[in-house]
C-alpha cells in the first residue's frame, strides 16, 4: 500500500513539475513571480478539450496545437501587460499585482466562452495495467513519467545547450550586460514565456488525462502547489523544479494514505512554510548578493 502510494506520488508530483518549471523559467529571467501561470496551466488543458474533443483533430495534434496557442498566450501575457510595466520602470509588485489580475481574467474568459462546468477529458494513453509485486501501475501513470521526463531533458537541452539558452541565462545574470552584448532581452522573456506555456499545457493535458476531467478553475490549486514545489526546489532552477514537484506529490499522496484525503492540500503548504521558515533560498537555490 506505502509502495503504491509512493508511485502514485511521483506520477502526481511529475505535473507538478511541469508547471513549477513555468514558474522557475520566468522567476529566473524577470526575478517575477507569474502567478498567473496556474491560469494558463487551466487554459492550456481547456484549449486540449476544445481540440481533441471539440475539433476532433486527434490527440497528438490537438496537444501540440495547444501548446502552440498556450505559449502564444504566454508572449502576449508580457508584450501587452508585462513590458510596458518594464519599460515603465515600475516596481515589482505592480508586475506582481499584475500577473494576479491576468490569472482572474484568463479564468473568466475560459468560463465565458467555454463554460464553469467539469467536462470529460479523454484518457490519452488507455487502461492498461502492470503489476509489480504489490504495485499497480497505469498506463497513464507510466507514461506521464516518460513524458514528463522528456520534457524536462528538452528544456535542460535549450536552457544549457543552445545559443538561446545562453542568451537565457545571460539575461538572468545581468540583464543590462546581456543588452550591451547585443542580445535582445525582451525576445529572450518572450521566449522564456512561450516555454512556460507549452510546459503547463503538457502537464494540463497529462493531469487531465489522468482525472478525465477539466474545467476552468484547475489551474488555482495546482498552481499554488507548484508554486510551493518551485519555492520548495529553489524558484529559479529546473533540477529544483523537479525535484520539489516529486516531492509535493508524494507527500500529498502520503498524507492521504495516513490522514485521508481532507488533508492533501494542506501538504503543500505545510511544505512551504517549512521551507521558507528553515532554508527560504530552497534545495538548489542560492543566495543572492545584493550590491549597494
Amino acid at each position: 500500500m506505502l509502495a503504491q502510494q509512493v508511485f502514485n506520488g511521483l506520477a502526481l508530483g511529475m505535473g507538478y513539475a511541469l508547471i513549477a518549471v513555468g514558474y522557475s523559467l520566468v522567476f529566473g529571467i524577470l526575478r517575477l513571480v507569474n502567478f498567473s501561470h496556474g491560469s494558463i496551466y487551466a487554459f492550456g488543458a481547456e484549449i486540449a478539450m476544445v481540440f481533441i474533443v471539440s475539433m476532433k483533430f486527434g490527440i497528438v495534434p490537438g496537444i501540440l496545437l495547444s501548446m502552440l496557442v498556450t505559449g502564444a498566450l504566454g508572449i502576449m501575457i508580457d508584450k501587452i501587460a508585462l513590458e510596458p510595466l518594464r519599460k515603465k520602470g515600475s516596481p515589482p509588485i505592480a508586475s506582481l499585482i499584475t500577473t494576479i489580475g491576468i490569472s482572474n481574467i484568463i479564468t473568466n474568459l475560459l468560463i465565458v466562452f467555454i463554460g464553469s462546468e467539469k467536462r470529460n477529458f479523454p484518457n490519452i494513453f488507455g487502461y492498461g495495467m502492470v503489476k509489480l509485486g504489490g504495485i499497480s501501475i497505469t498506463m497513464t501513470q507510466t507514461m506521464m513519467c516518460v513524458v514528463s521526463v522528456v520534457l524536462m531533458l528538452i528544456l535542460v537541452f535549450i536552457v544549457f545547450k543552445t545559443k538561446i539558452g545562453l542568451a537565457m541565462r545571460a539575461s538572468q545574470q545581468n540583464a543590462k550586460a546581456a543588452k550591451m552584448m547585443g542580445i535582445d532581452v525582451n525576445f529572450v522573456i518572450s521566449f522564456t514565456f512561450f516555454l512556460a506555456g507549452v510546459s503547463a499545457t503538457l502537464a494540463g493535458a497529462l493531469v487531465g488525462g489522468y482525472y478525465e476531467i477539466v474545467y476552468p478553475n484547475m489551474g488555482f490549486m495546482a498552481g499554488l502547489k507548484a508554486f510551493a514545489a518551485a519555492v520548495l526546489g529553489g524558484i529559479g532552477s529546473l533540477p529544483g523544479a523537479i525535484l520539489g514537484g516529486l516531492i509535493i506529490g508524494v507527500s500529498e499522496c502520503m498524507a492521504v494514505t495516513f490522514f485521508g484525503s481532507t488533508y492533501r492540500d494542506s501538504v503543500a503548504f505545510i511544505i512551504l512554510i517549512l521551507v521558507l521558515i528553515i532554508r527560504p533560498n530552497g534545495l538548489f537555490g542560492k543566495k543572492g548578493i545584493t550590491k549597494v
